[in-house]
């Protein structure tokens, strides 16, 4: 024992420090760090024993272990570190096995909280070692708690299968000792597991049951607690009205109870959760009231720094500028720990951005916000380093190179910012170092050094790429912003890559971009599901192109901040690059304008005009080409804003797009192996529903869907219908799983969104979440080998006013495991809808054509024979998403 303890102090003192390496991500995005219990259930400290069992000896140890549980919460790791220790030692001089294993529990959460993963796992190990010898209640339940302690640990280390597997064993051991409270943990952690691994549904699943489990039980701290980390990890889930139930449940419990400190952590996370749901406004009001009843100096902080953060953003300068001399002068107060260290941290952005977007800020204490956040920033890197926390440290001092990047100080930035770099590798922590070869990337563009700065941008990115995978794993403790965070790395890259190079690039560089763009889709994607959904083998589209359909082209548009560069692949040619002088912004806007314009009728001119603007960008360049390359079919990989326009009405003139070219969208440069489903016979599994649920009473009803789906079987397809009554998610997956069917067509109202919460099809027994297609189509995987050739959504549509809607549209089509969807981006008259299907379904039937010329040929029979529908309104919205052979 003698030489463990030995051994074990030695270990503590070590210098080294292991990096969590997937936690934590984006500590800089000021967003959701002061919520005051992680999403993932921050393990308590290991059970108080009882008391009147203990010598006068043993009370004061007592009293110097409570002493480091008060330092631990307040945040004052290393003078907790160093009472826990010295607790540890006399209760070994006292031969208390079961106290030194509840002390190394205590001392593993600290090791955690300080990033040594090493420290804590040799301190897990040694408390189950002295546990594992005996079985009585106190030993269990010690058990128990140090078992979840060590699942924590290991999810903060990228193990979350192991971690999944720990919780698992601690539930068994509460359950054995019947303590309701401790199963409820557990789950919640395991569920947070669930979802890294992939699990969506049963980490839901598993949350809702705890939440119906929670409210049985009378109001109690634990409960209100409980109910609020519930609350944080529905949240991470994407399930926001899920979340904010919980979290209101919490802060009524709380308030029942009248505890302070409750009601805040509460309210707190209720802002939280209105400010990723973009509702400002009411995050405010939650964060004021988080303020107002915060019992402690550093809860109260933790809500204004998030609280100047929203009024930064929304540029509310008038109620900001007092706030941040009030936090300026409040974070001096604060004791030594790692929460008042980021405190400083987050606060300097704040500042930061303050001094970007209002430079008529007035002083903050006598210093302008520049110098304000100077000090605090080098003040956190003191403190990072006395605490010993390199992922602070290297925080800090990258932020600090980042002011001074604002400042265009090039050189102290550079070397400030390649200091933090050196740390965070030194930590093995790609989700801080990404940041800092970014910053590095834009220091060196500044200066002139092209060369180093694409070396710096294509590390960055190999970072992102290595984190792919783990997108929910690193985004516990921080709300994830993809569009102010990762976005910019790609597409900064790219412009790099396409705008300097002289004459023009080469072969190897314009692959390169669109290798680059289809990495930046794939992690939108990634993003939407918050879990990697692409892993299956897929096929270059170039090989398509120039083997299987020697008639198609594909046209990347990238839009960039001051130009769109396009890309073209023109078959058995090589790649052609071309570049339009139009900005980012013109871009955006004439196609928000033309979006907003197709469905009004009176604005027939105005949609032809700004179809021309966008046809001169994308078409007019390359269109002798496609001519000369006898092209019929193009495909475009859109980026931005182009995804909510239909690529069909643009218009040279004389012609719509379609009237020369059939046209299909796809996601990236490959898709899975290219099939001709005009080569097989149709075998249709179709659902409708002709009224709406009560409850969506948004939507009107679909009286033309019997006709839509009697011209599907006039066309001579084979068809199993769904309708109304019928219609139901258990009978659609009933269906799927007893025919092959080929085809699924849903006939009924839907909505794409740029959330995945707000994206589904309505079925009788209500909304059918994108993140349900899982269940839903690809379990017949398991019993069908063939994939779904195509998935019609012939009623849904993009949520209005959501820019990045078409995500939605672009998860369906992947969470479907289709080879094809067809999809309408707004909603169409349903009478024009059943012409326009059936006349695709007899095209597919009676002639040999791809899915993309049958929906070319549908379109023109609506504008060309039917006089009422030859408004782009009417034909326009229909896209083919995929394989368009």
């Amino acid at each position: 024992m003698r030489n463990r303890l030995i051994s074990f102090l030695k270990l503590a003192k070590s210098k080294k420090q292991q990096s969590r390496p997937l936690s934590a991500y984006l500590l800089l995005l000021l967003l959701t760090v002061f919520v005051i219990v992680t999403p993932v259930l921050r393990a308590s400290y290991a059970t108080d024993l009882p008391v009147q069992h203990l010598s006068t000896s043993k009370i004061a140890v007592k009293d110097l272990e409570q002493q480091g549980k008060i330092l631990y919460e307040t945040g004052r790791l290393l003078e907790a570190q160093e009472v826990l220790l010295r607790v540890f030692q006399q209760y070994q001089g006292q031969k208390d096995e079961l106290r030194q294993a509840v002390t190394l529990s205590n001392l593993a959460l600290v090791y955690k909280q300080r990033g040594m993963f090493a420290e804590a796992t040799t301190a897990i190990n040694n408390s189950l070692q002295l546990l594992a010898t005996e079985n009585s209640k106190p030993h269990l339940q010690v058990l128990a708690q140090t078992q979840e302690i060590q699942g924590n640990v290991q999810l903060d280390r990228g193990q979350p299968q192991q971690a999944l597997e720990t919780w698992q064993k601690a539930e068994v051991v509460y359950t054995q000792l019947s303590d309701r409270t401790g199963i409820n943990r557990s789950q919640i952690n395991q569920a947070q597991a669930l979802q890294i691994l992939g699990f969506y549904r049963r980490a839901l699943t598993m949350l809702l049951e705890v939440g119906k489990n929670l409210q049985s039980q009378p109001d109690s701290l634990t409960k209100a607690v409980e109910l609020r980390s519930l609350g944080d990890a529905l949240q991470l889930t994407g399930d926001l009205a899920q979340s904010r139930q919980a979290l209101q449940n919490s802060l009524k419990t709380a308030e029942n109870l009248q505890s302070k400190p409750e009601i805040s952590a509460a309210l707190l996370s209720l802002g939280n959760n209105f400010r990723i749901g973009d509702d400002y406004q009411t995050a405010i009001a939650f964060y004021q009231q988080a303020i107002a009843t915060a019992p402690s100096a550093i809860t109260k902080v933790q809500g204004q720094i998030n609280l100047v953060s929203v009024l930064l953003i929304t540029q509310q300068w008038t109620p900001a500028q007092p706030l941040l001399k009030q936090i300026s002068t409040e974070l001096d107060s604060l004791p030594l720990s790692q929460v008042a260290v980021y405190a400083r941290i987050h606060f300097a952005e704040s500042l930061i951005k303050a001094a970007k977007q209002q430079q008529s800020l007035s002083p903050i204490n006598g210093s302008s916000a520049t110098e304000l956040s100077a000090k605090m920033l080098a003040t956190a890197v003191k403190l990072a380093a006395a605490l010993g926390d390199g992922r602070a440290e290297s925080y800090a001092i990258g932020t600090l190179g980042k002011l001074y990047e604002q400042n265009q100080q090039w050189l102290n930035a550079q070397k400030l910012t390649q200091q933090a770099l050196t740390l965070a590798e030194s930590l093995d922590a790609p989700d801080i170092a990404y940041n800092w070869h970014w910053q590095l990337g834009r220091l060196l563009k500044a200066q002139g050094n092209t060369t180093g700065a694409i070396a710096a941008y294509d590390a960055a990115v190999n970072e992102l790429q290595s984190l792919r995978s783990d997108l929910v794993a690193v985004n516990r403790d921080v709300q994830f912003s993809f569009k102010e965070s990762v976005e910019p790395v790609y597409r900064e890259l790219v412009a790099l890559l396409l705008d300097t190079q002289t004459p023009k690039p080469n072969q190897q560089t314009l692959d390169k971009a669109r290798q680059i763009i289809e990495a930046l889709q794939l992690a939108e994607l990634d993003n939407f599901f918050r879990e990697a959904c692409l892993n299956t083998t897929k096929i270059v589209l170039d090989e398509v192109v120039d083997q299987d359909n020697p008639t198609a082209a594909i046209i990347y548009p990238i839009i960039l901040k001051d130009k769109l560069q396009l890309i073209v692949k023109l078959p058995q040619q090589e790649l052609r690059h071309y570049v339009v002088n139009q900005s980012q912004i013109q871009i955006e806007n004439v196609s928000q304008q033309l979006r907003e314009y197709l469905n009004e009728p009176d604005r027939s001119e105005e949609v032809k005009s700004l179809s021309q603007q966008l046809y001169s960008w994308l078409i007019q360049p390359i269109e002798l080409e496609l001519q000369r390359s006898q092209v019929k079919t193009l495909v475009f990989v859109l980026d931005g804003a182009l995804r909510n326009v239909p690529m069909a009405v643009l218009h040279d003139g004389q012609q719509y797009l379609i009237e020369k070219y059939a046209i299909a969208l796809n996601l990236g440069l490959q898709l899975q192996k290219p099939k001709f489903l005009a080569q097989e016979n149709l075998r249709v599994l179709a659902a409708g529903l002709v009224q709406p649920p009560s409850s969506f009473s948004q939507f009107p009803p679909l009286p033309e869907i019997k006709s839509e789906f009697n011209l599907i079987t006039k066309a001579g397809v084979s068809t199993t219908k769904l309708l109304d009554q019928e219609f139901t998610s258990q009978a659609l997956e009933g269906k799927l799983k007893s025919v092959p069917f080929n085809v699924v067509h849903l006939a009924t109202h839907g909505q794409f969104s740029s959330r995945p919460e707000n994206t589904y099809v309505l079925a009788t027994d209500g909304p059918i979440n994108v993140t349900d297609f899982d269940l839903l189509l690809r379990r017949r995987d398991e019993l069908y080998p063939e994939a779904i050739e195509l998935l019609i959504l012939s009623a849904c549509q993009t949520a209005a006013g959501d820019n990045r809607a078409t995500l939605g549209l672009a998860g369906v089509a992947v969470r479907a495991g289709a080879r094809s969807t067809i999809a309408s981006l707004w909603n169409v008259g349903d009478r024009s809808t059943a012409i326009l299907i059936g006349e695709f379904y007899r095209e597919l039937v009676a002639a040999t054509v791809t899915k993309a010329e049958a929906l070319r040929h549908a379109q023109l029979t609506l504008l060309k024979k039917y006089p009422n529908y030859s408004r782009p309104a009417f034909w326009a919205p229909y896209v083919l998403v995929g394989n368009w052979l």
